[in-house]
């Protein structure tokens, strides 16, 4: 585990951090060609942290253009497979070298803890871009069985251009879940990192360059969505789009491809993920610890969250005990202090939305938490609804957890169920075979068991009905939405032979 400075360290580097202001387009950084710039904010502050290059359509085509350029003349999408590798890795290593101030550069613009963006979100990183690099020489093709006259290839070609369009509640670790696989494939790529978090993204770009990555491989597009995303998304040359966010603007970025040119597109949008915890569960307390990782972790901005426990009613008051007692264990305030475990929402706006729903939670029996500790930070909230409230339906993507009691197993998997979302679930039993029913009832896209996770690099992440579809994050499975598959039909008869007989 990383060894954790003091605050006052963590200070000092955050001031001695150059950052970025420009966006970074064919392997270097640029001005918005208007001249545009908007401020970045740190989140814990409301302080201005620099102005960043506001992009616009001009931008985004020059960026294409240098994508396509570089893709079509083969500097990277035709080098050989090792030497791909060899960048790849090499890139890694750069990251490790300045992991610290990546991290310390993620939790100042993003409100982030530098507990989480020491321990989780760069470790990740890094070993996610080593995890895709080791996987490029060892993806074989395929001979289909066609007969003795003919040879049937099977090959993977990468997919193009492609526009990588971020969130901003993991910026380093979902531009690693994206480049990775994208770059492994031998694809081009052009970032739009979210408005609210661009720093490290740039800085990224920075290191690939050093690493050895070819110009106008990885281009960098900063800006808002309408003046960047919508024309990256409609831009007639970039081939796919792979998107993280909510599915509100996942909807647009299907009409901007039937509007345009029919790209490919990805989706990995919200989720309101139940946590099922039955009444054969065993070692409560760990159950708990499980319950309020799920809940909270990143301030429960985090489309996997366990916003949803689904208790069963003759364990609940044990169960709640326990939890309590957890929550109180993850303290709120300057994301800088390593002691913090909750910091602050990623933008004022986003702290408005979910402080409106403290005032739902006021309506229904609130059981922890429920205060606004500063502008920008909320407690650790935890309410006991009814599985119709706003709280129970609704996306927060805030720090406050949902109860809902059931009786049975049936009725807690039917309540599970009754979502429009479908991304993650995990359920608690200490009976095996209930445990798998139940997971195999779910409908989502990964279901833990007797924990709250995500799966790892080596398993698909991504959801079932409106979190999303496509593709999937994540896995060698993670490769297929960034290749196209090729047959090769060889005629393999001889007709001048033929011909004689």
């Amino acid at each position: 585990m990383t060894d954790l400075l003091t605050t006052q360290e963590y200070k000092a580097i955050a001031a001695s951090l150059d950052l970025p202001q420009h966006a970074w387009i064919d392997g270097g950084y640029r001005p918005a060609i208007q001249g545009k710039t908007f401020a970045t904010l740190n989140p814990a502050t409301g302080e201005k942290l620099t102005d960043i290059a506001a992009c616009d359509a001009t931008d985004v085509d020059l960026a294409v253009s240098k994508a396509r350029e570089a893709f079509d003349d083969g500097r990277w999408s035709r080098l050989p497979p090792a030497a791909r590798k060899a960048v790849l890795l090499k890139f890694a290593r750069l990251l490790r070298q300045n992991a610290r101030a990546l991290a310390v550069m993620e939790s100042i613009d993003s409100g982030k803890t530098i507990f989480d963006c020491e321990t989780v979100d760069v470790p990740e990183t890094i070993h996610v871009l080593e995890w895709h690099a080791e996987l490029i020489d060892k993806i074989y093709d395929q001979v289909a069985p066609a007969s003795d006259d003919h040879i049937a290839m099977v090959v993977r070609e990468p997919v193009g251009v492609v526009g990588l369009v971020l969130p901003w509640n993991f910026p380093l670790l979902m531009l690693a879940w994206k480049i990775g696989p994208a770059l492994a494939a031998g694809c081009s790529v052009v970032v739009k990192p979210a408005a609210e978090t661009t720093l490290t993204a740039l800085r990224v770009a920075e290191l690939a360059a050093e690493a050895g990555l070819p110009r106008g491989v990885l281009n960098v597009v900063t800006g808002g969505g309408a003046e960047v995303g919508e024309p990256l998304g409609r831009h007639p040359d970039v081939d796919m789009v792979s998107f993280t966010g909510s599915t509100v603007t996942g909807r647009r970025f299907l009409h901007y491809a039937a509007d345009s040119n029919l790209k490919e597109v990805v989706l990995e949008l919200g989720g309101k993920n139940p946590c099922i915890v039955l009444d054969d569960a065993e070692d409560l307390d760990a159950v708990a610890a499980h319950v309020v990782n799920g809940a909270f972790w990143n301030m429960g901005q985090n489309c996997s969250a366990a916003s949803r426990l689904i208790v069963h009613a003759d364990i609940q008051d044990r169960l709640m005990q326990r939890i309590k007692a957890h929550a109180r264990e993850w303290p709120v305030g300057d994301p800088l202090d390593p002691q913090n475990r909750v910091g602050a929402l990623v933008s004022k706006a986003h702290f408005d939305k979910v402080s409106a729903y403290l005032q739902l939670a006021e309506t229904d029996r609130l059981l922890l938490g429920g205060e606004i500790v500063a502008e920008g930070f909320i407690a650790p909230t935890i309410v006991q609804t009814s599985r119709t409230s706003p709280l129970a339906v609704e996306e927060i993507f805030g720090p406050i957890l949902s109860v809902i009691p059931v009786h049975s197993f049936a009725e807690a998997i039917e309540v599970a169920n009754a979502t429009d979302y479908g991304l993650a679930a995990s359920i608690f039993s200490a009976n095996g075979k209930r445990a798998l029913r139940g997971a195999r009832m779910l409908r989502a896209g990964t279901v833990t068991v007797n924990s709250f996770g995500e799966g790892d690099i080596s398993t698909p992440f991504g959801g079932y009905k409106q979190s999303g579809f496509g593709g999937r994050d994540n896995s060698i499975h993670a490769h297929d939405q960034y290749t196209q598959l090729k047959t090769i039909w060889l005629d393999l008869t001889d007709h001048a032979d033929s011909a004689l007989d």
